[in-house]
């Protein structure tokens, strides 16, 4: 008895499944959305349908079929093999991806949900993890095309022990794109014209594709004119024309370009636009140090700082001119070897200092307002936006010009006459004292060599201050007789009365010059001519006596 016994234990031991394994069985029946089976000994389980089907598709499975489960327990509390047929294809799935991993080689599966940072991916019992950024190439917005549809993909780390598997379409895709580039590239030359679909673009140019190879269509290359954004030609999904322009074997990147499809506007600009001549052209960029206008699309010239204004020297070209503002320029100079062009735009406009003096010739009164007070003058805004200075021995004739000035404050309106315009150097001398005419007209009548009666007003140590007719003037000591010992200030008193003869008259600066010593030589010099030669024996007094006489008959 005890050795029946110990065979029979021997017997349950080899024939009873062991719990963790993979087994097979029967269907026997299907109910309630349940298959039940038989996996032998006697023993039967049940297995939700949904388990028998593929991501996205309905259970098939009928009676009498034949599958493989995973045994989890032998037995419930309810009698029943607890199995699952969801655990079997798993096992299944991992030695077959196990060995797919070792060897590097691809696995098919089908997406079937998202979850967070990615998708969820069915490889044939195991379910896998896709990051995002591993979907495709380029990043995509719906991955509900390809949601449940069988497709290849890379495992790129997996840990069976804590059932974790992450697997890659992109890198499937790159793979393939790459031996497709390839083969691309290879037939291509640089110089080929070819058509292509415009893929996706950004701020430094367009991807174009060629037939499953990219080519960048960079912003420089699409137009011989300024191109600010290539949206501004191009559209996405627009075909295009192109040229290739290079081809890197080793990166088996493409350059291409769609100006170069084009004829080259440099080719005639030197006879386009010649040296001095003016032509009309729109803003297309400010910066720092000048504006940038085009002539016609594709030439472009540069108005340099500091040939936009005549007076406005030091401020910034946007408060000059803007953006796709027509303006007049005139060609200064050319360079078609580097593809430049010198342009001027206070060329066209006139110097402001030559139109000012064909306008206001030296003489001419004008008004304008002061804009500055420096410690040498006063600065008056004029007509075409210049200024001119008084300097300020010119503001007053009477007053020493450090205290004139303080008569002045920006803003007043003044009235002076224009001295002097110096248009090479850009100044315009002007005179506020020079519009009092009063002396021009004091000195109208008289003339250089005329005896005149002044009144004395004052005695200075370097001899006598006078008055005629209004006008001041100042007889110097040396001037006031011949005789050396009667050049004394103190012989003569205010409120004299004295005769001199006017050596000078200068209306510049209001100067009468006045002699007492040469009114007398020139009347003992009239005196000798009229009443004897000093040759003939007559002394100097008689001849003075005669003189006198004769004056006393008149």
């Amino acid at each position: 008895m005890e050795d029946f016994e110990a065979l029979l234990n021997e017997s349950f031991e080899l024939t009873t499944p062991e719990e963790g394994t993979v087994v097979k069985g029967t269907v026997i029946a299907i109910e309630a959305g349940q298959a039940i089976i038989d996996i032998g000994y006697k023993m039967e389980g049940r297995v939700e349908l949904k388990e028998f089907a593929q991501p996205g598709q309905e259970a098939e499975i009928a009676p009498g079929d034949e599958v493989e489960v995973y045994l989890e327990r032998v037995e419930n509390a309810r009698g029943e093999a607890v199995i699952s047929r969801d655990k079997a294809r798993r096992e299944e799935a991992w030695d077959r991806l196990e060995k797919a991993y070792e060897k590097e080689e691809r696995v098919e599966g089908a997406i079937f949900g998202r979850v967070k940072g990615g998708f969820t991916v069915d490889l044939g019992g195991a379910v896998a993890f896709l990051p995002g950024s591993q979907v495709d190439v380029r990043p995509v917005r719906d991955a509900g095309p390809l949601m449940g549809l069988p497709q290849p993909f890379q495992i790129l780390k997996m840990d069976r022990r804590r059932g974790n598997i992450v697997v890659s379409r992109r890198a499937v895709l790159e793979e393939s794109r790459a031996e497709q580039r390839a083969e691309i590239v290879g037939k291509l030359t640089e110089g080929d014209v070819i058509e292509g679909v415009v893929k996706n673009i950004t701020e430094y140019g367009a991807f174009v594709d060629l037939g499953g190879v990219d080519g960048l269509l960079h912003v420089t290359d699409m137009a011989w004119r300024r191109v600010n954004h290539p949206n501004e030609i191009l559209n996405i999904g627009e075909s295009v024309k192109v040229q290739v322009v290079k081809i890197n074997k080793e990166t088996q990147r493409i350059s291409l370009g769609m100006k170069q499809l084009q004829a080259d506007p440099w080719d005639d600009v030197e006879s386009k636009f010649p040296i001095d001549s003016r032509h009309t052209g729109r803003v297309t960029n400010i910066t720092d140090y000048g504006a940038f206008v085009e002539l016609e699309p594709g030439v472009e010239g540069l108005v340099h700082v500091s040939e936009m204004s005549w007076t406005k020297k030091n401020v910034h070209p946007g408060k000059i001119v803007s953006t796709s503002q027509e303006v007049e320029v005139m060609v200064l100079e050319i360079d078609t070897a580097k593809r430049r062009v010198s342009l001027g735009l206070k060329q066209t406009q006139g110097n402001p200092w030559e139109n000012f003096e064909a306008a206001y010739p030296p003489g001419t009164e004008v008004e304008g307002e002061v804009k500055n007070i420096t410690e040498f003058g006063l600065f008056i805004g004029l007509d075409g936006d210049i200024d001119g200075m008084v300097h300020l021995s010119d503001i007053d004739w009477d007053r020493r010009g450090e205290d004139a000035i303080e008569d002045y404050k920006k803003g007043d309106m003044v009235r002076a006459k224009v001295t002097e315009i110096d248009a090479e150097r850009e100044r315009i001398s002007l005179s506020i004292k020079a519009l009092d005419e009063s002396f021009d007209g004091a000195v109208d009548g008289i003339k250089r060599g005329q005896v005149v009666t002044v009144n004395v007003t004052s005695i200075e140590d370097g001899g006598i201050e006078v008055e005629y007719d209004g006008m001041k003037a100042f007889i110097r000591r040396s001037d006031l007789s011949r005789d050396r010992s009667e050049q004394r200030p103190e012989r003569f008193s205010v409120g004299d009365k004295v005769d001199a003869r006017i050596t000078q008259i200068d209306k510049a600066s209001r100067r009468l010059g006045l002699s007492i010593k040469a009114r007398e030589i020139a009347e003992e010099k009239e005196a000798v001519e009229q009443y004897g030669s000093s040759d003939s024996g007559a002394s100097l007094g008689d001849i003075l006596g005669a003189a006198l006489k004769g004056r006393d008959d008149e």
